[in-house]
């Protein structure tokens, strides 16, 4: 198959983006400001990049109009550089062709409903009660538990597992190793020993999510734990049982959610961030890496928690004092208040 070509022309017309240069340019793939080829389209987003402009190769680089004048060829000028690229970029995505059917080294329950148009991988397992609507399709070493349903136009890249009772909406994306519907962490103390709690809920996942690999997202105790629509989460990631994220949050690698908890639409967790259980968090609410989320957050904005790096014998100084902060302030307190009194 013959590489994609596309005219700056075509590209500018298409993205509603603004040209600068030789509109006839045939452009073949995408790379980076310092790799990228004379064939190829590359982009600014980051200002610690620009100086890259007086030396990039690429052909063209999509950028914002501030950033015009620094580049020495051709451009697409757009708002916003690195959205126009992610675009563009996907013109040039080779994904690996699926036939319809299903693979015979596959085994599906006879009550399992598969669509004609859907692609069933080999060695995957579809259990009794699953759904697999059109277009769908599952890759290899997958298993499709008992009672769950993946919409139309999902993909299942390989070795994903759907334990029981989960939906996914429509062109869901899921990465390898991905275990969703699993039990969620549920036990009770009695005198000396754990008792399991039953974990009797589901996993509902919306449209356009997308679950990165490895990343595990627990099925409800009572009631299901919900991923609204365009939810994005990244490898390594825990979501435990009952949560509720709202519509289009992404969460980084190697977050973690406790239990119950409800996170809001539009918000950003950074990688590592921890969510405690049974808090809420607003709408468009950006948590930082690292971060430890401990008590519910009532309005958007930025919130940070943790220590950033500094030399070590700084850090072990700081980190020496730290036991002595409650002593320190109670002096402050006193004097303060000697002070007031004089």
């Amino acid at each position: 198959m013959s590489a994609p070509r596309h005219s700056l022309a075509e590209l500018a017309a298409r993205f509603d983006l603004q040209l600068r240069g030789d509109s006839t340019r045939a452009i073949t793939g995408v790379g980076t400001l310092e790799a990228a080829s004379p064939e190829q389209l590359s982009f600014l987003a980051n200002p610690h990049y620009r100086t890259q402009l007086a030396h990039t190769h690429a052909g063209a680089v999509i950028l914002r109009a501030a950033d015009a004048d620094a580049c020495r060829g051709d451009c697409l000028i757009a708002a916003d550089p690195y959205v126009a690229f992610a675009k563009i970029a996907a013109l040039f995505e080779r994904a690996p062709a699926r036939s319809p059917g299903v693979h015979p080294t596959a085994v599906v329950a006879a009550d399992a409903v598969v669509d004609n148009s859907a692609s069933v991988g080999p060695h995957t397992v579809v259990e009794s009660g699953a759904v697999i609507e059109a277009g769908a399709r599952i890759g290899a070493q997958c298993y499709i538990g008992h009672g769950c349903r993946v919409g139309a136009q999902s993909n299942l890249v390989v070795r994903v597992t759907l334990v029981r009772d989960v939906t996914l909406g429509k062109r869901v994306l899921v990465h390898p190793g991905a275990v969703i519907g699993a039990d969620g962490f549920g036990l009770a103390f009695d005198k000396d020993h754990w008792i399991k709690v039953p974990q009797l809920g589901g996993v509902r996942i919306g449209d356009d999510c997308e679950i990165g690999a490895n990343t595990t997202v627990d099925r409800g105790a009572l009631g299901d734990t919900v991923l609204e629509e365009d939810v994005r989460l990244d490898n390594q990631i825990q979501i435990a049982h009952n949560v509720v994220i709202g519509a289009h949050t992404a969460m980084a690698g190697c977050a973690a959610v406790a239990g119950s908890a409800k996170i809001g639409r539009y918000c950003l967790i950074g990688g590592g961030a921890g969510i405690v259980g049974h808090i809420a968090i607003a709408d468009k609410v950006t948590i930082t890496a690292r971060s430890l989320v401990t008590h519910s957050i009532g309005a958007p904005g930025e919130y940070s928690s943790g220590t950033p790096i500094q030399d070590n014998r700084a850090w072990r100084r700081n980190a020496a004092r730290f036991k002595h902060l409650d002593e320190l302030a109670r002096r402050v307190q006193a004097l303060e208040k000697k002070d007031t009194q004089s």
